[in-house]
């Protein structure tokens, strides 16, 4: 058994992170696939609205715009993590979702610069066909 100043490797702590690595890889995909199916098909075109819960109240949407804020910066972050070699999940398609939940200047800019890399825009649209919804439109 090797010996390390921070513990030992063990069978248990492998399978525990081979079991972590495999469950935060089906999640990380399961929630952006599902997101990446739910968006409006014109969701990167100049037309489609931007505004969120605009027929709601100031203090439910601020709340709300805040929530929203921090769970894009999450994703972004755990995105980032995912684009590093040897950590599974989706890092890019991650950084996007972090990306469109998040409320700064030139967002649609850098959404659309992302999305419109062929190989993205191509994994997503096959995602998006696998389950009958349209292909994205982009300007």
């Amino acid at each position: 058994m090797m010996t390390f100043a921070f513990g030992s490797i063990t069978l248990r702590s492998v399978l525990f992170a081979v079991l972590l690595f495999l469950v935060t890889f089906i999640v990380s995909l399961a929630i952006v696939s599902f997101i990446l199916i739910k968006i409006p098909h014109n969701y990167f075109h100049r037309d489609h609205p931007r505004e969120f819960l605009s027929d709601r109240s100031r203090f439910i949407r601020a709340l709300a715009v805040v929530g929203k804020n921090l769970l894009g910066v999450l994703l972004v972050v755990l995105g980032i993590v995912m684009s590093v070699p040897g950590v599974p999940g989706q890092g890019v398609l991650t950084i996007l979702r972090g990306i469109m939940l998040l409320d700064f200047p030139g967002k649609r800019d850098l959404e659309y610069k992302i999305v419109s890399r062929p190989p993205v825009l191509k994994a997503i649209n096959r995602l998006r066909h696998k389950f009958g919804k349209p292909a994205l439109v982009l300007d």
